[in-house]
């Protein structure tokens, strides 16, 4: 019954809605247009009148009005409030009912007299029944484990409302479900774009934006379906790696190559065609791929990869198998075109000039290769090199006999007398023993040693001052505990030769007595007063055990510096390395461990050929800093020791 009263109601309102006047068929008539306008019931209506263009009449030269009439009555239409409004060439059906569909006409007539006319039709249609959304709906594609993006096709209606100035928004709806911004990986984008993160087969959906806006004083609606599927295998847009839009350079009549590499990012099923089409041209036209021209380009070579990117590689290559004049300076494009769009880049030839640029530059790198190379050769080497040139080219350094030094070297032992008397011993038979045999009598020194060149009544610092300055250079022979070092009785403590010892009680370390020889600590104060404080004499430091940083901290502050500033001889490598070296053949030959017995002074050993040859890298960088002779002797690395 409701039905019923509702269609009289607007039979009786057609007459306030449509005129009276009839269309003239004096005007030019381009029939219906081929798109359609789909609407539903309750939704807006836009019909564009697509005539005022200037490819149905000069639009400079005349002036137009529109009218819109409803073809199947052949009423005109004027603006009805809240439900009929026309604005310039588009009418607006502001509350859509089935009885509003049909064909619309609208009817243009110029200043000059001319009149054309065109209809559109209007489409009005239910909602599919369990359906929300339109039963028209436009197809978008969502591609799987991206970001993708759905569009509401309602462009037209936005870009006509913004030149009324009117403000809109778009909500959007997943089936039945609204969709909250932000919510679920969904995200509004723009006015009528919709952004979705991480696609995967829940999005398989139909999604519905809903465009809202106030026009002619109505709250009004419209909004279009999307059914969205997406695609677990697809390729994207090609990428053209090489050529990076480049210059090469080559001679005239040479042969050139340069390869197009482009690239196809897939995901899903890589296909074995990805229908892209790779082409080379240049500035006039595309190259031939027939390989009996002078300029061709080849067929694409394709393959499929997995690693480090999914997708497919594809390769041209052009050939200019002689360079002419005219192929310089042109820009060789290679095109990759897909479904996707097209990418592009391009090289250009220059010709050759003859310059010296790489020839100086290899030059000039070897020349630097070289010095690099000497520079590590030197600082490797540097002592054998040194003792080398003095030893074949004595006439090139200044003769040292004749500066009115007597010795080439002041021994000083510095060891604690009657405390870690093993200690003592040793730096004791180093200097009285070993230092001799190898110095003077197989190199030719002279030195001094206390105890052993003092003249006889002779005051002690008379005979300190008198030899040290006579000499060029001072050896100062340690060993790892020279200074604090626990006082043990001995059972021969007064019954040893040993004089002007000093043993100070008040003088301790943690408990520790200082054991001092004033021979000694006197030595030790003119030496580093005449090397530290006036320069004219040379230390050359010679450890002979390790010294752990623990016991070099008891070390006086002058010798630590002196250490640090120039370093010392290391009797103790060459030791360990020969008792490692006699270790090894000895587990070699007999199969068996042997003991190590590294920092303790054997006789046999400090006197073995390999300890006392003058070749040995220890004697070696003694000599190193001992003063240089100025006369030829005979090469010591040649002489081999052993005590008689």
């Amino acid at each position: 019954m409701c039905v019923h009263v509702w269609t009289l109601l607007l039979l009786l309102m057609v007459p306030s809605v449509y005129g009276t006047h009839a269309v003239s068929d004096e005007c030019k008539d381009y029939d219906v247009q081929f798109e359609r306008v789909f609407s539903v019931p309750g939704d807006v209506a836009m019909i564009n009148c697509t005539l005022a263009s200037p490819d149905v009449f000069n639009l400079s030269t005349a002036s137009y009005k529109v009218e819109w009439y409803h073809v199947e009555t052949g009423r005109a239409l004027r603006n009805v409030s809240r439900r009929v409004l026309i604005r310039g060439e588009t009418l607006w059906l502001l509350n859509v009912t089935v009885e509003h569909d049909g064909h619309y006409q609208c009817v243009l007539r110029t200043s000059a007299s001319a009149c054309f006319k065109q209809s559109t039709g209007l489409v009005v249609e239910h909602p599919l029944q369990g359906e929300c959304g339109r039963p028209r709906k436009a197809y978008q594609a969502l591609t799987v484990g991206v970001t993708d993006t759905l569009s509401c096709p309602v462009g037209d209606v936005l870009k006509t409302l913004q030149s009324y100035g009117v403000t809109a928004s778009v909500t959007w709806y997943r089936a039945c479900d609204l969709i909250e911004d932000g919510f679920d990986g969904h995200v509004y984008r723009d006015r009528a774009r919709l952004k979705i993160k991480d696609v995967d087969s829940r999005n398989n959906q139909l999604y519905t934006c809903t465009l809202n806006f106030n026009l002619g004083g109505v709250a009004a609606s419209m909004s279009e379906t999307i059914e969205a599927w997406v695609q677990e295998d697809y390729c994207f847009e090609p990428q053209v790696l090489q050529p990076a839009n480049d210059l090469v350079t080559a001679a005239a009549g040479s042969r050139l190559t340069r390869k197009c590499q482009v690239f196809v990012p897939c995901i899903g099923t890589v296909p074995d065609d990805p229908i892209v089409d790779v082409l080379w041209l240049d500035d006039i036209d595309f190259i031939s791929s027939n390989n009996s021209q002078r300029v061709f380009a080849s067929q694409p070579r394709v393959w499929r990869a997995s690693i480090p990117r999914k997708g497919v590689w594809m390769e041209s290559v052009l050939t200019i198998s002689s360079l002419e004049e005219a192929d310089f300076l042109v820009n060789y494009t290679c095109r990759a075109y897909s479904a996707r769009g097209f990418r592009q880049a391009h090289f250009a030839a220059l010709p050759q000039e003859t310059d010296f640029t790489v020839a100086v530059g290899c030059v000039l790198g070897g020349v630097a290769a070289l010095a690099v190379m000497a520079v590590v050769v030197y600082s490797r080497f540097k002592i054998d090199i040194v003792l080398f040139l003095r030893s074949s080219f004595p006439v090139f350094y200044t003769n040292k006999e004749n500066d009115g030094k007597q010795f080439d070297a002041y021994v000083m032992a510095y060891y604690p007398l009657n405390c870690q008397l093993d200690v003592s011993h040793g730096v004791l038979t180093f200097a009285l023993d070993i230092l001799p045999q190898v110095l003077e009598k197989a190199c030719g020194y002279k030195l001094f040693i206390a105890g052993r060149d003092c003249l006889p009544g002779q005051a002690m610092v008379d005979s300190v001052h008198d030899n040290m300055l006579a000499s060029r250079r001072l050896l100062l022979l340690y060993g790892a505990s020279p200074f604090p070092c626990t006082h043990r009785h001995h059972p021969h403590r007064h019954d040893n030769k040993h004089t002007n010892i000093n043993y100070n009680p008040n003088n301790n370390n943690l408990g520790e007595e200082v054991c001092l020889d004033p021979r000694c600590q006197h030595e030790c104060t003119v030496a580093m007063h005449q090397a530290l404080m006036e320069g004219t004499l040379k230390v050359v430091l010679v450890e002979l055990e390790e010294v752990s940083a623990a016991q070099l901290a008891l070390f006086p502050e002058s010798l630590r510096h002196l250490r640090r500033k120039q370093g010392a001889v290391c009797w103790w490598k060459d030791h360990r390395q020969h008792q490692q070296s006699k270790l090894k053949c000895w587990t070699t030959s007999t199969g068996k461990s042997s003991p190590s017995r590294t920092g303790t002074w054997d006789h046999k050993e400090v006197h073995s050929p390999g300890l006392l040859s003058p070749s040995s890298r220890f004697w070696k960088e003694i000599r190193y800093h001992m003063p240089v002779r100025g006369k030829t002797v005979a090469p010591p690395e040649r002489t081999t020791l052993l005590k008689v």
